[in-house]
């Protein structure tokens, strides 16, 4: 269905990278010691004006060498004279308590071009002490805390074999990027750290993200409005809440969401497998072309769901349907064995029911006391082959049920 290969794109990235001639910046020619207490921040920000600035070569580079750093909220903004790298092999820790932070993001890299965030270090934003001030569930309202990497309106551009530890609120947050690559990266925090997305995507165009190892607290991967052309292949994900697009249809003038690719991935014992999201009494806005196909999952909650009744906390509506049209999804291929009895349930919106959904290959067991696996389908009528475990929308109701 239109599908599109993600790995040239990466690779001539990588090729570019490996073969530009390079201007380094050591940050430790800026002051920076690897101790473990030294403050990295006016070293970092330094050695990247200065390399933002350069025209002395086709491409810059700047080191976080091996060590322990400690580093405050910076902004590395372009836009730059030349094609820039920063190589992190060291660790960096943000300040542990989140009231010594002032924004909503820890480090920011924005509008720049041909740009790679490489190395084997790690971004350790220390969130232990910030997710029990995050009761999302009796405040109604998640707290706005720093996300360990911010990319504001980066373009032609790879991110690749970093880590981030335990981030205060998302791990990584995209938005407004085109052509961007993540691949091995590797995402840790614990099951029950709140509102810790590992990479959350939104009004970008053209991500990639690549044999990527995710467990965290919430969805491993988030998809919010305005994405397109959006290619998840080799992902392992667990804990966590999933692989989601969405939620979408929360607040007015939210952007269309088309072409996502989902492919060749593990889920393993996470909330939810793989899901589309959309708030109830929403504004109008559409979900097309999106498919997930060659999904492995191992003791997964909801596996394939459509929830466009999506209402955390009770904080909406329920009654009012989306107005959020779900159109052209396909799920394929799709094994594994299910934590919960409904493997499969597509709640689509009275208002506008889904349409033109594939169901194909469905081999999916669940082993409680209730009986083996079943499905629920609501005003959708998908075009269904191949294997059925379970029985896919043989229950279904609505105004557009299955036939």
């Amino acid at each position: 269905m239109g599908q599109r290969s993600v790995l040239p794109a990466a690779i001539a990235l990588l090729f570019f990278a490996s073969t530009a001639t390079s201007q380094v910046y050591d940050v430790t020619k800026y002051g920076a010691s690897g101790g473990g207490s030294s403050d990295i921040s006016q070293a970092l920000v330094s050695a990247w004006k200065e390399a933002c600035a350069s025209t002395n070569a086709s491409k810059v580079k700047i080191t976080v060498p091996a060590g322990t750093y400690v580093l405050r909220e910076v902004v590395l903004g372009g836009p730059c004279k030349a094609a820039i790298e920063v190589q992190v092999d060291g660790t960096l820790k943000a300040p542990a308590d989140p009231a010594q932070m002032k924004t909503d993001g820890w480090v920011t890299f924005q509008n720049v071009d041909q740009f790679t965030l490489s190395g084997h270090g790690t971004f350790d934003g220390q969130g232990k002490t910030a997710w029990t001030k995050n009761i999302c569930s009796k405040t109604k309202e998640c707290a706005n805390l720093p996300i360990n990497i911010r990319f504001n309106f980066v373009t032609n551009a790879i991110v690749q074999d970093i880590t981030s530890l335990d981030s205060k609120q998302f791990h990584v947050n995209v938005l407004g990027c085109k052509n961007f690559t993540l691949q091995h990266v590797t995402i840790t925090a614990p099951g029950n750290s709140p509102n810790t997305d590992g990479i959350h995507i939104g009004r970008s165009t053209g991500v990639n993200i690549i044999d990527t190892g995710i467990k965290t607290g919430d969805d491993c991967i988030s998809i919010g409005d305005g994405s397109e052309q959006i290619h998840i292949n080799g992902v392992t994900c667990g804990p966590g809440h999933g692989i989601s697009v969405g939620s979408l249809g929360r607040y007015p003038g939210e952007q269309p969401v088309s072409g996502i690719f989902v492919k060749n991935s593990t889920i393993t014992g996470t909330m939810n497998g793989v899901r589309i999201k959309t708030w109830p009494a929403s504004p109008a806005g559409t979900a097309m072309d999106m498919h997930f196909e060659d999904i492995t999952l191992d003791n997964v909650g909801n596996p394939i769901l459509i929830d466009q009744k999506y209402c955390p906390w009770n904080q909406c509506t329920a009654q009012v349907p989306s107005l959020i049209k779900i159109s052209n999804v396909s799920f394929r291929r799709i094994r594994g064995t299910s934590s919960t009895q409904v493997a499969v349930k597509l709640d689509c919106s009275p208002r506008y029911p889904c349409d033109k959904v594939e169901i194909s290959d469905i081999d999916i067991a669940y082993h409680g006391a209730e009986g083996p696996a079943t499905s629920l389908c609501t005003n959708v009528k998908p075009v269904i082959s191949g294997k059925q475990n379970p029985a896919i929308c043989a229950n279904a109701t609505g105004s557009s049920q299955a036939q």
